[in-house]
């Protein structure tokens, strides 16, 4: 399985990249991706949607169970990335690469308090057990 280790992480299984100019890309780990199977839908949330930390703002359905994507912290959804949304299998494929949206954080250090690559896997491992 893999972990990138320049991505954050939260407990809900999102990844989170930091982008140069401060806004912040968001997906589902791999393990995220490998627990549900194969994607058939992906709803990202609207361009604009102000989030709190935590909030329900997106959708993935698979072949086994939908489930809810989470805010890694409260900001503004500022892209949306319909590629995924015509084409969920991206997900399967690259889940580092298909991203679902980009936000701009509220307060950038907010970030601070998500998980490192091995708090998260961690985590993953604590949970197969």
């Amino acid at each position: 399985m893999s972990i990138p280790a320049n991505l954050k992480y939260t407990k809900t299984h999102e990844w989170v990249k930091i982008e140069t100019d401060g806004t912040l890309t968001v997906g589902i780990t791999h393990h995220a991706q490998d627990l549900l199977g194969d994607m058939v839908f992906v709803e990202p949330p609207t361009v604009g949607r102000v989030l709190g930390v935590g909030e329900e703002c997106a959708v993935v359905e698979s072949v086994k169970a939908a489930s809810d994507v989470y805010a890694p912290v409260a900001g503004e959804v500022v892209a949306s990335n319909s590629e995924v949304e015509g084409s969920p299998e991206k997900i399967n494929q690259d889940p580092y690469g298909a991203w679902m949206f980009k936000l701009k954080p509220a307060n950038p250090a907010d970030v601070n308090g998500l998980l490192d690559a091995a708090t998260y896997e961690a985590q993953v491992a604590a949970e197969a057990h």
